[in-house]
């Protein structure tokens, strides 16, 4: 059975991903830190879904993707031949004021799923940027066939 991991899940963009994944028949192994940028009952109540919703088609691991050596340990029991990046700390305003939190999760993060992929052999990674990155006015956007 198809198995796709998932960062992010317990947002709304992460969870919907999962939603549609899982209604195909694909296992979906979820990854969020649940902090609380946005409210963590919300977080909570979304996983609560997808587990009732999917049963053992979903796990969860509560684990900070930009933690190296947590994210190793948590997925080594699990086999996965997909990843879909969605997790990142969002927000420009935020950035600002936090720059060390936003390079931690969106910068190291992305790196230690990057190290993921390679390390286990993964085929497939789909990372979506955060809405506050992007082109600048002189380039235009990306298509969906950008690589």
């Amino acid at each position: 059975m198809p198995t796709t991991l998932v960062t992010g899940v317990a947002g709304f963009i992460g969870m919907s991903t999962a939603d549609a994944l899982m209604a195909r028949g694909t296992r979906v192994i979820g990854v969020d830190s649940i902090n609380d940028y946005y409210d963590p009952a919300l977080k909570h109540a979304r996983l609560a879904r997808l587990t009732e919703r999917y049963g053992d088609l979903f796990t969860f691991l509560h684990v900070d993707f930009a933690d190296a050596i947590a994210l190793k340990s948590a997925l080594e029991p699990h086999d996965f031949d997909r990843i879909v990046h969605l997790g990142a700390q969002p927000g420009v305003r935020y950035s600002i004021e936090h720059p060390e939190a936003y390079g931690q999760s969106n910068l190291v993060g992305h790196l230690n799923l990057l190290e993921v992929a390679r390390h286990r052999g993964v085929a497939h990674m789909v990372y979506a940027s955060i809405a506050s990155t992007g082109p600048s006015r002189s380039m235009p956007p990306p298509s969906a066939r950008t690589r």
